[in-house]
């Protein structure tokens, strides 16, 4: 089995760069194998390529607007976009950004292309600024490394990668 962990962001957008410091805390503590991890920050287009070496499963962690107070962590199925019910004229209009710097433009292409992963969390948190150009996340979003860390060794676990949790170093 094969899990891909991505983390979206622009880290120099506050707490934009949750995704990134989620990836960066798990690759400090190891990973079983069987795991890859990967700094997406704002290239969408490369994770798509990284799918199509073929993956069981996808985590993807993002700062997530779901309306709570900042720091919380979700985890939710990611809604992708289907695009086959357009015509092919659409299809190259909607697919013909080469950046997709969100992780649903990204989902979205990596399905189109039928790369896309049937196991897809999101592994999200609530920001409490990413409007800021400033690096380093706020301290809310600080202190929500850890949880988000350990619901993407839960989720990868479900996925059927055990995933222990790390000893301290």
């Amino acid at each position: 089995m094969k899990v891909l962990v991505a983390g979206f962001g622009n880290v120099l957008r506050r707490d934009d760069g949750f995704g990134v410091a989620v990836v960066d805390h798990l690759q400090a503590r190891g990973i079983p194998d069987g795991v890859e991890l990967m700094d997406v920050g704002i290239g969408g287009i490369h994770l798509v390529q990284v799918l199509a070496g073929g993956y069981d499963g996808l985590v993807l962690l993002d700062a997530v607007e779901v309306d709570r107070p900042a720091g919380t962590v979700v985890v939710v199925d990611p809604e992708v976009d289907q695009v086959d019910h357009l015509g092919v004229m659409a299809q190259r209009d909607l697919l013909a950004d080469m950046h997709y710097a969100t992780p649903d433009r990204a989902l979205m292409l990596a399905g189109a292309m039928g790369v896309l992963p049937d196991r897809r969390v999101v592994v999200g948190c609530q920001p409490a600024d990413v409007d800021t150009y400033v690096h380093g996340l706020t301290p809310a979003v600080a202190r929500a490394i850890e949880p988000a860390a350990e619901q993407v060794r839960r989720v990868v676990s479900d996925f059927g990668l055990p995933w222990p949790q790390p000893v301290e170093r």
